[in-house]
C-alpha cells in the first residue's frame, strides 16, 4: 500500500472538514479555538493565505496531540512499507503512553549493547548472547535491527516503538443522526445539568421524531473525545470556573525595590477583646499597609470596624515612619475608596464623583492607585500574612479563652469565656507583628530565606526614598471634608464645632476644603480651596464636639445599645400594650350617670321660661352598716407566699446570671464554672434560652 502524503498547512475550513479529535467540527469553532490558542502568534506555523479569498492557514504542529496523531495514523496506514519522516516519528512518539516508550528504551539498550560487543565478535554471536541475556528472541533483535536501518543514532529511539500504535481503530463506530449530537450538544452544555439527564431527554426527542442515537456510554465517549474538558467547565460553571482551568498569574516583585509599591487591607482578628466604653465583648478589625517588594508588614491600627479614619492613620504611619510610595494596591471596600484617601482616582468602583469633590490625599501626592479585584482575595498579597496572623497571633497562650476560632463550626471548648483588655491585646499583637516581620526562612523570590526585615532593609538602604515635606504632613495627616462656609462672616462648622479665623471673611460663602485631624477635632483645621490651594489655618473656637471623630461615633454607638436595652426592658415590663388595655375599656359595660336636680333653681324670664322637669334624687344609704363594710380593713389574713420557682427556671436563671458575669470579665468561682459547663448543652436550657431570646424574660416565669 502507497504512502499517503501528510498535508503540512490547513485551512480553517478543512481542518473543520477533518473531523479531528480536540478540535471543532466547524469554521466558526476552528476560527474561536485559534484565537484563544494564539496561533496566529507562532510566525512559523501560521502564515497568511496568499490564494484567492485571503484567510490564514495553519501548520500541522499547532494541532492538539491527539489530532497530530490522527493526521498521522492518516498518513501512515499500518500496512504500509514506506518509514515516516523524522519529525513525523516523533511527533508520534511524543503521543504514546510511557509504557510503549518503556519498551523502545529498553530495545534501544539491547542494539546498543549488541554493537558494543560486535567489535570483539561478530554481530551474530553478539545477537545470541544479548538474546540469552535479556530473555529476547534473536529474531526480535534483528527485527528492531531493520527498523533502524539508515536512521540517524540520535533518532533511533521512536522507531523502535511498537508500530501497531499507528494503527488505525478496528472497533465499529457507533451510528447516530447529526440532529441527536446537536441537540444533547445543547441539553448537556448547560448549568447543573447532568449528562444522563441531558442524554434521557434527547433520546425521547429522537425516538419520537425517528433520529438514530447512540447508546449513553458512546454518547459520553463521543463527548469525552469531541468536546473540550474547558469548554465543559465554562458552560457548567461560567467564568468562575473557566478561571479555575487556568493557573493564577505570577506577578514577579523582584523587579520592585522596597517602598516603591504597597498593598492594604481590613482583617477581623478571631479573637475577643474588651473594648472601652462598650459592654459586651468585641472582635476588632486590623488595617495594615504591607510592602510589596519584601512583605513587610510596614504600619497598621486597630478599630471596632474598618473606616477611614483607621486608614487614614495607618498610611499616616507608613509616610512618617518610612516615606511616600509610589504605587498603591488596595481592596475596593469603602474605607478604602474614601474621599479624603482616593478622590479623583478614576478607577474607583464606590462612590459617586461630584464635580466638586476635591482630590484626595494619594492623588495629590502623586501615588498611583491600582484597585485589586473584588471577590479576589489573590490579587491581594497581603491576605497571606493575614493567614499568618490568624494562625500564630490569634492562637497566641495569652489569648487563650478569647480565641474564637476561624468559623462558627469550628468554636474552641472555652468560647466566651473571657476577652482580652484592649492595651494587653494591643501589646500582644504589636509583638506578633514585630515576630512576623523577623522570622526567618521566607521562600517568596525576594527574600530567599531571610526575614521580611533583612529584605527590606536591603533594598531600602540603596532604594530612592521619597520624604514628606512640611506641607505633604497637612495632607496624610488630616481627613478631609468639603463645606460652605457661612454666608455672613464666613464661620466653618463641623461635627458640632466652630472654627473662624479673620481672614475667612473674604471667603464667605463659598465651597471650601477642610483638612482636620481625626483623632482631635480641637486641634483646628487648615483650610483650602476646591481647587487645592492653601488658604489659610483656622481655631476651634467652639469645643462642644468630641475630641475625635471616633470617639463620637462610639458615644453615638453607645447611646443607641441604651436606647435598645431600656426598649427592650419596657416591653418586657409592660407585656400589654395600650391598643390591648384600649380595647378591654371599649368592651366594658356603660354605667348609667344619675341626673341630679339642683336645689336653688332660678326662673327664667316670662318671656322664655320652659317648664321645668322634675326629677326624684337616689336616696343616700346612710346605714352605720355600709359605712363599716367600706371601711372594714382585715389585718388577720396573712398575705400568700409567692409561689417557689420551679426547678428548671431557677436553673435557667442562674446559667443567665453565670453569663452575665463572664461578659464583663469577672471571676467564676469552680462551682458555677462546672455548673456552666455541665448545663450549657442541655436540652431545657437550650429550649428555655430560645424563648428568652424571642420573647424575653416574660416567657420563663
Amino acid at each position: 500500500m502507497t504512502r499517503m502524503p501528510l498535508k503540512e498547512w490547513w485551512t480553517a475550513p478543512e481542518i473543520a472538514a477533518a473531523v479531528l479529535r480536540d478540535l471543532p467540527s466547524s469554521q466558526q469553532g476552528v476560527d474561536a479555538h485559534a484565537k484563544r490558542w494564539g496561533w496566529r502568534g507562532h510566525p512559523e506555523h501560521a502564515r497568511r493565505r496568499q490564494a484567492q479569498g485571503g484567510g490564514w492557514e495553519y501548520h500541522w504542529r499547532l494541532f492538539p496531540a491527539r489530532a497530530q496523531r490522527d493526521l498521522i495514523a492518516r498518513a501512515n496506514p499500518v500496512e504500509t512499507k514506506v518509514r515516516p519522516g523524522r519529525e513525523e516519528t516523533w511527533a508520534w512518539f511524543d503521543g504514546l503512553p510511557d509504557s510503549v516508550k518503556d519498551k523502545a528504551q529498553r530495545a534501544l539498550s539491547i542494539l546498543q549493547e549488541v554493537e558494543t560487543l560486535a567489535p570483539a565478535a561478530s554481530t551474530s554471536v553478539a545477537v545470541g548472547m544479548a538474546s540469552q541475556k535479556h530473555k529476547v528472541s534473536e529474531r526480535t533483535i534483528w527485527g528492531w535491527f531493520e527498523r533502524v536501518e539508515g536512521v540517524d543514532v540520535a533518532d533511533r529511539l521512536p522507531y523502535l516503538a511498537p508500530r501497531h500504535r499507528s494503527g488505525t481503530a478496528t472497533r465499529k463506530r457507533a451510528e447516530c443522526s447529526p440532529q441527536f449530537l446537536d441537540r444533547l450538544k445543547a441539553a448537556y452544555l448547560r448549568p447543573a445539568v447532568s449528562f444522563a439527564a441531558s442524554y434521557d431527554d434527547v433520546v425521547d426527542i429522537c425516538r419520537a421524531n425517528g433520529w438514530a442515537y447512540m447508546s449513553q456510554r458512546s454518547a459520553d465517549r463521543w463527548f469525552k473525545a469531541n468536546i473540550p474538558h474547558v469548554t465543559v467547565v465554562f458552560a457548567k460553571e461560567g467564568e468562575a470556573g473557566l478561571a479555575k482551568c487556568f493557573p493564577p498569574q505570577i506577578r514577579d516583585r523582584s523587579t520592585l525595590t522596597a517602598l516603591e509599591g504597597v498593598n492594604a487591607d481590613c482583617h477581623k482578628i478571631d479573637v475577643f477583646v474588651q473594648w472601652p466604653g462598650i459592654e459586651k465583648p468585641v472582635r476588632p478589625q486590623i488595617v495594615a499597609f504591607q510592602d510589596l517588594y519584601s512583605g513587610k508588614i510596614l504600619s497598621w491600627r486597630v478599630d471596632l470596624d474598618p473606616n477611614k479614619v483607621a486608614v487614614m492613620s495607618a498610611f499616616g504611619e507608613l509616610i512618617e515612619t518610612w516615606g511616600i510610595p509610589r504605587h498603591c494596591l488596595f481592596d475596593n471596600g469603602k474605607e478604602f475608596a474614601n474621599k479624603w484617601l482616593t478622590g479623583g482616582a478614576p478607577t474607583r468602583f464606590r462612590f459617586k464623583i461630584r464635580e466638586d469633590d476635591p482630590l484626595g490625599v494619594l492623588p495629590q501626592m502623586g501615588i498611583q492607585i491600582h484597585w485589586a479585584t473584588p471577590a479576589h482575595g489573590q490579587a491581594k498579597p497581603i491576605e497571606r500574612g493575614f493567614r499568618d496572623f490568624a494562625k500564630r497571633i490569634a492562637l497566641d497562650p495569652r489569648f487563650a479563652g478569647a480565641y474564637v476560632g476561624p468559623n462558627v463550626m469550628a468554636k474552641p471548648e472555652d468560647y466566651g469565656s473571657r476577652a482580652i483588655p484592649l492595651a494587653e491585646f494591643l501589646a500582644v499583637l504589636d509583638e506578633g507583628i514585630r515576630k512576623h516581620n523577623a522570622r526567618p526562612g521566607r521562600s517568596s523570590p525576594t527574600a530567599k530565606g531571610r526575614s521580611f526585615d533583612e529584605t527590606f532593609a536591603e533594598s531600602y538602604e540603596v532604594a530612592k526614598i521619597r520624604k514628606a515635606t512640611a506641607e505633604q504632613h497637612r495632607l496624610w495627616l488630616m481627613g478631609q471634608e468639603v463645606r460652605k462656609l457661612h454666608a455672613t462672616h464666613g464661620e466653618l462648622r463641623i461635627h458640632g464645632n466652630g472654627y473662624w479665623a479673620p481672614w475667612m471673611n473674604e471667603h464667605a460663602g463659598q465651597k471650601i476644603v477642610a483638612r482636620f485631624d481625626p483623632e482631635d477635632l480641637h486641634a483646628g483645621v487648615f483650610v483650602y480651596s476646591l481647587a487645592g490651594e492653601f488658604l489659610g489655618p483656622a481655631e476651634c473656637r467652639e469645643p462642644v464636639g468630641f475630641f475625635d471623630l471616633v470617639g463620637a461615633k462610639l458615644e453615638a454607638r453607645a447611646k443607641r445599645q441604651r436606647r435598645n436595652a431600656e426598649k427592650r426592658l419596657l416591653e418586657a415590663l409592660r407585656p400589654m400594650s395600650v391598643g390591648d388595655i384600649a380595647a378591654e375599656l371599649n368592651a366594658l359595660p356603660k354605667p348609667e350617670t344619675p341626673l341630679v336636680e339642683a336645689k336653688v333653681v332660678e326662673l327664667a324670664p316670662a318671656r322664655i321660661r320652659k317648664p321645668l322637669i322634675e326629677r326624684s334624687l337616689p336616696a343616700p344609704d346612710t346605714s352605720r352598716d355600709a359605712e363599716l363594710t367600706v371601711l372594714q380593713v382585715d389585718f388577720a389574713a396573712p398575705r400568700a407566699e409567692p409561689p417557689a420557682q420551679p426547678p428548671e427556671v431557677a436553673r435557667f436563671w442562674r446559667m443567665i446570671d453565670i453569663e452575665d458575669r463572664m461578659a464583663i470579665g469577672a471571676d467564676i468561682p469552680a462551682a458555677d464554672a462546672e455548673f456552666w459547663g455541665r448545663m450549657q448543652t442541655h436540652p431545657v436550657y437550650l429550649a428555655q434560652r430560645d424563648l428568652y431570646d424571642r420573647h424575653g424574660a416574660q416567657a420563663i416565669g
